[in-house]
């Protein structure tokens, strides 16, 4: 139940990607700065709203500010299709952050006590395989209903199944906090705002959300403007453009993100920073590809680079979140997530998308992409970082 409302959540937050063409076409004309500025004004409110429900997450009934999430999102998104001006679809995004932000806030820590720590690398990547596909799904939704509707079409669409799942989301169990981790403390004592000041003062925790902030800074911004790149640098048709980047998203999330999850989980038993060393390698040699995908010539280049690449970066998923899940306590675990989702985005995909097409606008969408391979390399090099000081301490 929580993954499928997972693939909701990114197909809702990528079907943007799909209808670009036509957001750029009358009536509403929108420059590629004001295109990037919608996705920042959702994860602007979505990295606010994430500590508030990560507080919540670490002291009531988890399922409550889930089931919220999901219908506020939902809501937001069926109202962006109704949207008459900028202001008002702006607005609707930006909405869609608050629902967003309760779910992944909260579900990862309810999952964390539902599973073995030496499961959890698995159970937490089946869980964001819906990120590469839900992602697909929203540039593939958003391209074929855009293409034979209209974009008012895409939204609608993307948001009416999250209504009913919202109900169906209050029936889950709620396991007890620590039921899987033997010895650490489940209830916390200290405030919401003490937690969160603990959590910035723990040096292994914050190297892999500063690694992860750079990961999420180039993944972000791929997901945004890949398709309208492939479109205008490689004069790719807009459908075929959207359905053939999203076709690439799936096959490469749901394997490297499966993928990445069994493999941490098999070297943890050898190293207590596999998921560390591993995330930190494998996207370290993503780098190189994600920069061919983005300046090679010929599809016979650039297609394989754009699929290795994916791949490769999808595999970092599940390790990384069980990484943030092993290195705190129970009882502050829906804090962390909620702190990490605030950094990760302050830092990267809220600054991203807007930057890459204020840089569009001024250069070219080919010369823009170009920062996003160095955003890569940054990551992996904290993550091998952040694996070092965990093995030294």
């Amino acid at each position: 139940m929580l993954t499928f409302i997972n693939l909701l959540n990114y197909l809702d937050r990528y079907v943007v990607s799909g209808i670009i063409p036509d957001l750029k076409a009358a009536p509403l004309g929108l420059s590629d700065e004001q295109i990037g500025l919608l996705t920042t004004a959702f994860m602007a409110v979505y990295m606010i709203a994430a500590p508030i429900f990560g507080a919540l997450g670490d002291r009531g009934k988890r399922t409550t500010p889930i089931a919220v999430g999901v219908f506020l999102w939902s809501i937001a998104t069926v109202l962006s299709g109704l949207a008459a001006s900028y202001a008002h679809l702006l607005g609707a995004r930006a909405i869609v952050g608050i629902g967003e932000a309760a779910y992944v806030s909260v579900a990862p820590a309810l999952l964390s006590d539902s599973f073995s720590r030496d499961r959890r690398g698995r159970v937490l990547s089946v869980f964001n395989m819906a990120i590469p596909v839900g992602a697909a799904l929203g540039y593939i939704v958003g391209g074929l209903m855009s293409h034979h509707f209209s974009w008012r079409a895409a939204f609608f669409v993307a948001g009416a199944p999250g209504l009913v799942l919202a109900l169906l989301v209050l029936r889950l169990q709620d396991p007890p906090r620590g039921s899987q981790d033997e010895g650490q403390t489940a209830v916390s004592t200290l405030s919401p705002v003490a937690v969160y000041l603990d959590l910035l003062k723990q040096a292994p925790y914050m190297l892999v959300v500063l690694g992860y902030a750079a990961y999420t800074f180039a993944l972000g911004g791929l997901a945004v403007w890949m398709p309208n790149f492939l479109e205008r640098v490689h004069n790719i048709p807009a459908v075929k453009a959207t359905t053939t980047f999203g076709a690439i998203v799936v096959v490469t999330g749901f394997l490297g993100t499966f993928a990445g999850g069994w493999l941490g989980d098999y070297w943890q038993k050898s190293s207590r920073q596999a998921y560390l060393w591993m995330s930190g390698w494998i996207t370290l040699l993503a780098a190189p590809l994600a920069f061919i995908s983005l300046t090679a010539a010929s599809p016979s280049l650039y297609y394989p680079a754009i699929i290795a690449a994916e791949l490769l970066l999808f595999m970092s998923t599940g390790p990384i979140n069980s990484a943030i899940a092993n290195l705190v306590s129970p009882a502050e675990r829906a804090s962390a997530f909620a702190l990490s989702m605030f950094v990760i985005h302050l830092l990267g995909d809220v600054p991203s998308p807007w930057l890459i097409g204020r840089l569009s606008d001024l250069t070219s969408l080919g010369q823009a992409v170009l920062i996003v391979p160095a955003a890569v390399v940054i990551s992996g090099v904290v993550w091998l970082i952040s694996a070092r000081v965990g093995s030294a301490g």
